[in-house]
Protein backbone atom coordinates (compact mmCIF):
# COMPACT_ATOMS: atom_id res chain seq x y z
CA UNK A 1 0.00 0.00 0.00
CA UNK A 2 1.75 3.13 -1.19
CA UNK A 3 2.30 6.33 1.13
CA UNK A 4 -0.43 9.16 0.51
CA UNK A 5 2.70 12.67 0.62
CA UNK A 6 0.10 14.80 0.14
CA UNK A 7 -1.30 16.21 3.48
CA UNK A 8 2.48 16.23 4.57
CA UNK A 9 3.70 18.28 1.75
CA UNK A 10 0.60 20.98 1.85
CA UNK A 11 0.75 21.40 5.84
CA UNK A 12 4.65 21.69 5.11
CA UNK A 13 4.30 24.67 3.08
CA UNK A 14 1.23 25.87 4.50
CA UNK A 15 3.67 25.60 7.96
CA UNK A 16 6.07 27.91 6.10
CA UNK A 17 3.36 30.55 4.59
CA UNK A 18 1.25 31.21 7.58
CA UNK A 19 4.14 30.98 10.73
CA UNK A 20 3.88 34.09 12.20
CA UNK A 21 6.24 36.89 12.11
CA UNK A 22 8.24 35.01 9.09
CA UNK A 23 6.44 36.58 6.31
CA UNK A 24 3.59 38.79 8.13
CA UNK A 25 2.02 38.86 11.62
CA UNK A 26 -1.73 39.26 11.74
CA UNK A 27 -2.43 41.34 14.37
CA UNK A 28 1.51 43.01 15.24
CA UNK A 29 2.73 44.77 17.76
CA UNK A 30 2.22 48.26 16.76
CA UNK A 31 0.00 47.71 13.52
CA UNK A 32 -2.76 45.65 12.23
CA UNK A 33 -0.23 43.62 10.04
CA UNK A 34 3.38 43.74 10.17
CA UNK A 35 5.78 41.72 7.14
CA UNK A 36 9.00 40.49 8.28
CA UNK A 37 8.69 41.11 11.65
CA UNK A 38 10.11 37.72 13.40
CA UNK A 39 8.23 38.32 16.08
CA UNK A 40 5.05 36.66 17.19
CA UNK A 41 2.36 36.59 20.13
CA UNK A 42 0.16 34.26 21.99
CA UNK A 43 -3.39 35.94 20.08
CA UNK A 44 -0.69 36.27 16.68
CA UNK A 45 -0.48 32.23 16.73
CA UNK A 46 -4.33 32.03 17.32
CA UNK A 47 -5.22 33.97 14.72
CA UNK A 48 -2.49 32.26 12.21
CA UNK A 49 -3.98 28.59 13.03
CA UNK A 50 -7.14 29.79 12.43
CA UNK A 51 -5.90 30.93 9.15
CA UNK A 52 -4.18 27.82 8.88
CA UNK A 53 -6.86 25.81 9.42
CA UNK A 54 -9.51 28.32 7.19
CA UNK A 55 -6.65 27.68 4.56
CA UNK A 56 -6.40 23.80 4.89
CA UNK A 57 -10.07 23.26 4.27
CA UNK A 58 -10.40 25.61 1.27
CA UNK A 59 -7.48 23.38 -0.35
CA UNK A 60 -9.07 20.06 1.21
CA UNK A 61 -13.00 21.19 0.63
CA UNK A 62 -13.48 20.41 -3.52
CA UNK A 63 -11.74 17.22 -3.39
CA UNK A 64 -13.58 16.08 -0.44
CA UNK A 65 -16.89 17.02 -2.45
CA UNK A 66 -15.60 14.64 -5.48
CA UNK A 67 -14.28 12.16 -2.74
CA UNK A 68 -17.59 11.95 -0.82
CA UNK A 69 -19.71 11.49 -3.95
CA UNK A 70 -17.12 9.04 -5.17
CA UNK A 71 -16.20 7.04 -2.05
CA UNK A 72 -18.06 7.71 0.74
CA UNK A 73 -15.96 5.55 3.13
CA UNK A 74 -12.61 6.97 2.31
CA UNK A 75 -13.29 10.40 3.28
CA UNK A 76 -12.34 10.13 6.77
CA UNK A 77 -8.29 9.59 5.65
CA UNK A 78 -8.45 13.16 4.28
CA UNK A 79 -9.22 14.94 8.15
CA UNK A 80 -6.03 14.64 9.66
CA UNK A 81 -6.05 18.63 10.70
CA UNK A 82 -5.88 18.07 14.89
CA UNK A 83 -3.13 16.19 14.67
CA UNK A 84 -1.48 19.01 12.30
CA UNK A 85 -3.31 21.64 14.10
CA UNK A 86 -1.47 20.02 17.74
CA UNK A 87 1.79 20.08 16.03
CA UNK A 88 1.28 23.34 13.97
CA UNK A 89 0.91 24.87 17.94
CA UNK A 90 3.75 22.80 19.61
CA UNK A 91 6.08 24.03 17.08
CA UNK A 92 5.24 27.65 16.33
CA UNK A 93 8.64 29.20 16.54
CA UNK A 94 8.54 31.45 20.50
CA UNK A 95 5.40 30.21 21.47
CA UNK A 96 6.37 27.01 23.49
CA UNK A 97 10.38 27.25 22.78
CA UNK A 98 12.73 28.25 19.83
CA UNK A 99 15.61 26.09 18.32
CA UNK A 100 18.02 27.78 18.23
CA UNK A 101 17.68 30.23 20.42
CA UNK A 102 19.05 33.87 19.68
CA UNK A 103 21.33 33.60 22.76
CA UNK A 104 20.96 30.05 23.85
CA UNK A 105 20.46 26.63 21.89
CA UNK A 106 17.12 26.45 23.29
CA UNK A 107 14.81 29.25 24.36
CA UNK A 108 11.84 28.97 26.22
CA UNK A 109 8.51 31.77 25.45
CA UNK A 110 10.33 33.87 24.11
CA UNK A 111 7.83 34.96 21.60
CA UNK A 112 10.65 36.08 18.73
CA UNK A 113 12.06 33.85 15.80
CA UNK A 114 14.27 33.75 12.97
CA UNK A 115 15.06 32.49 9.43
CA UNK A 116 17.37 29.77 10.84
CA UNK A 117 15.13 28.64 13.82
CA UNK A 118 11.62 29.08 11.25
CA UNK A 119 13.89 26.44 8.88
CA UNK A 120 14.79 24.01 11.83
CA UNK A 121 10.89 24.16 13.06
CA UNK A 122 9.51 23.64 9.70
CA UNK A 123 12.48 20.07 9.12
CA UNK A 124 10.59 19.29 12.59
CA UNK A 125 7.44 19.74 11.51
CA UNK A 126 7.82 17.66 8.18
CA UNK A 127 9.19 14.70 10.46
CA UNK A 128 6.58 14.54 12.61
CA UNK A 129 3.60 14.04 10.07
CA UNK A 130 6.10 11.95 8.29
CA UNK A 131 6.87 9.98 11.36
CA UNK A 132 2.91 9.87 12.00
CA UNK A 133 0.93 9.70 8.74
CA UNK A 134 3.64 8.06 6.79
CA UNK A 135 5.60 5.41 8.83
CA UNK A 136 3.41 4.96 12.00
CA UNK A 137 0.17 5.41 9.59
CA UNK A 138 -1.56 7.37 12.93
CA UNK A 139 -4.76 8.83 12.13
CA UNK A 140 -6.88 11.08 14.05
CA UNK A 141 -10.51 11.08 12.60
CA UNK A 142 -13.06 14.10 12.95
Amino acid sequence: MGADWGPVVVAVVMFILLSPGLLFQLPARTRVIEFGNMYTSGIAILVHILLWFTSFLLFLLPPLILIFFIFLSSILHIFLLPLQIVIFIILAPGLIFQLPGKHRPVEFLNMKTTVVSMFLHTVLFGLLLILFLIILNIHIYV
